[in-house]
């Protein structure tokens, strides 16, 4: 199978050195060619970690989008989830609607938003699949070098009606991946959408005072952080059941992928769990207000779940108060800025109409 992985970052780095230890072909695009630049003049994507040492060579590694895709079997879209409706947009002017897409992740209403863009373009969009949480705990020591410190054990997946295909490769892909009911489902499972604005919100005097020189998971997650994540995660709950949906809380998430290790006692509390986990455990928290744990958590996920919540009929006060905290903090971020009901275009949709759009016959 060839695989095209869009984003030379973090995600995309870690699937192009599983996914060609594992025999794939893999293609590795990144619009930026200086972010390309370090892993061309390696000789290829330098790895340490989980996968071992080594140093991982992509059949194609290239900044020129349609050479990219050209004959693959499936594209993994590793990118940022702000710039999902950007890569549709290229994708829908290159005519690509027919190779299975699998968003990785696709956080909160990521399927949603890539079909509406292929939509706006008047363009029947590709079989679209989304994963709830990126595969991968991973980051980029040096531009040529990837981290990884965990690959999931477990994640969601779901495809928007006429996908199916998409799953199908994505389980090809990741046969860890188990299939949820919809993409409402696999969009509140998005553990990041919990795990990090209840700390990103708390930790903001450290995090723009130290310039992220702390653990993010230990050191900025007291047990009183955990606390408030707690009762978003409940909020979360809340808003999955009203679709019809019985999640795993936080813990159990994320004890499945990985994150939380096995022998983890909940009634220790959610943030000793957290904090025992070995995968997160150096990882380091935020070097600005510009960092994806503002900009991604909030704006792609807690305020796609405050419209999921909205049309359900929940009440999520938690989740709001966050969501006006970080518009406050962050500064300078216009209200349609993110993923709204619109850009995942589910404005003006009661509960019934949503799930009937993301129904499978």
């Amino acid at each position: 199978m060839i695989v095209a992985i869009l984003g030379a970052g973090n995600g995309g780095a870690s699937a192009a050195v599983e996914l060609g230890q594992r025999g794939f072909k893999t293609r590795l695009w990144n619009r930026s060619a200086e972010t390309l630049l370090p892993f061309q003049r390696a000789g290829g994507i330098k790895y340490t970690g989980v996968f071992g040492e080594s140093i991982a060579t992509p059949d194609l590694v290239t900044s020129n989008l349609a050479e990219a895709i050209e004959g693959v079997d499936i594209i993994l879209i590793c990118l940022p989830t702000l710039a999902h409706t950007r890569i549709a947009d290229a994708l829908a002017e290159l005519g690509a609607n027919t190779v299975p897409v699998v968003l990785n992740p696709g956080h909160t209403g990521g399927a949603l938003e890539f079909v509406a863009a292929f939509n706006r373009h008047n363009i029947s969009p590709p079989p679209t699949a989304e994963f709830s949480t990126l595969t991968y705990v991973a980051r980029k020591p040096q531009p040529d070098t990837v981290w990884i410190t965990a690959a999931a054990k477990h994640v969601w997946v779901a495809a928007m009606p006429g996908g199916d295909v998409a799953v199908t490769r994505a389980k090809d892909l990741y046969p860890v991946a188990e299939t949820a009911d919809n993409v409402i489902a696999t969009g509140l499972a998005n553990v990041n959408m919990v795990l990090h604005p209840p700390g990103a919100i708390l930790a903001a005097a450290w995090v723009e005072t130290r310039k992220g020189d702390f653990t993010f998971y230990v050191q900025g997650l007291p047990d009183g952080v955990g606390r408030i994540m707690a009762a978003l995660d409940s909020e979360r709950l809340a808003v999955a059941k009203a679709y019809g949906h019985k999640l795993p809380d936080l813990f159990t998430e994320m004890q499945s992928i990985g994150t939380i290790e096995s022998d983890a006692d909940s009634s220790a509390g959610l943030a000793f769990a957290i904090r025992g986990g070995e995968a997160n455990s150096k990882i380091k928290a935020p070097d600005s207000l510009a960092h994806r744990y503002y900009r991604e958590d909030f704006w792609y996920g807690i305020k796609p779940f405050l419209a999921f919540a909205g049309i359900a009929g929940v009440d999520t006060p938690v989740a709001g108060s966050l969501m006006k905290l970080a518009e406050l903090l962050v500064g300078g971020t216009k209200t349609t800025e993110g993923r709204s009901a619109s850009v995942m275009g589910i404005d003006g949709l009661n509960k019934d109409e949503l799930l009937s759009l993301v129904a499978h016959d």
